[in-house]
């Protein structure tokens, strides 16, 4: 018989998303000043990171708009790059409580890190639900005040990539999976995500890649 994973407190949950959400709050710090740098009003820019949450998504559309593109091309941008939570909300879903629309609003706080997190938390295929919010709960607060911050102080702190702020979300989350790739079952699906997002990378729009690569890993571990 297989024994069920001890319920981890609120303060352990907490303890251990704690470095993620430095990482996320110097990232969403990042995200304002580009905002601001790309002449967009601050109330908008807090606005997006309260409803969007997605950092990639919003550092996508971010970037369409900063070169002159059209409010949709930015929207698709970041749309595609969201794809990816299909595959991630498919997984946690039977392990939020409540019926499809409380579940469809709890899935909101499903973002990369906060996904991870569950995963490493839960038995192997059922992410802990718990861990989700908790942690995905924090970190929205934190990309939020950070959003502000930095579209407050924007021009205050000048280029976030002169500061090397721009690096603390991927090396953040690189550490956060690296622990998850013990086996070699992992590491042929991480290899073949990897392949191809390089694959697609050239040829397709952006977040193409990442929901190729999703796909396949979602397909590899099945």
């Amino acid at each position: 018989m297989t024994a069920m994973p001890a319920v981890r407190s609120t303060h352990r949950i907490l303890a251990a998303a704690s470095p993620i959400a430095i990482a996320v709050f110097v990232f969403g710090v990042s995200f304002g000043v580009l905002a601001i740098a790309a002449h967009l009003p601050a109330w908008s820019v807090v606005l997006m990171s309260a409803l969007v949450f997605a950092g990639s998504a919003q550092f996508a559309a971010l970037g369409v708009v900063a070169a002159g593109g059209g409010v949709l091309t930015a929207v698709l941008a970041g749309a595609l790059l969201n794809l990816r939570f299909v595959a991630t909300g498919i997984a946690i879903a039977g392990s939020l409580p409540g019926g499809r629309l409380l579940r469809a609003l709890l899935a909101q706080l499903s973002i990369d890190e906060s996904y991870a997190m569950s995963a490493r938390a839960g038995p192997p295929g059922r992410p802990d639900g718990r861990t989700l919010l908790i942690t995905g709960a924090l970190l929205y607060g934190v990309w939020v005040v950070g959003t502000l911050i930095g579209a407050v102080l924007g021009p205050v702190l000048g280029d976030p990539k002169r500061l090397g702020l721009d690096a603390a979300f991927p090396a953040g989350f690189v550490a956060l999976l690296w622990p998850m790739l013990g086996g070699r079952h992992a590491i042929r699906c991480a290899v073949a995500g990897v392949a191809v997002a390089l694959a697609l990378a050239p040829v397709t729009p952006p977040g193409v890649p990442l929901a190729g690569a999703a796909i396949v890993g979602l397909w590899l571990a099945r």
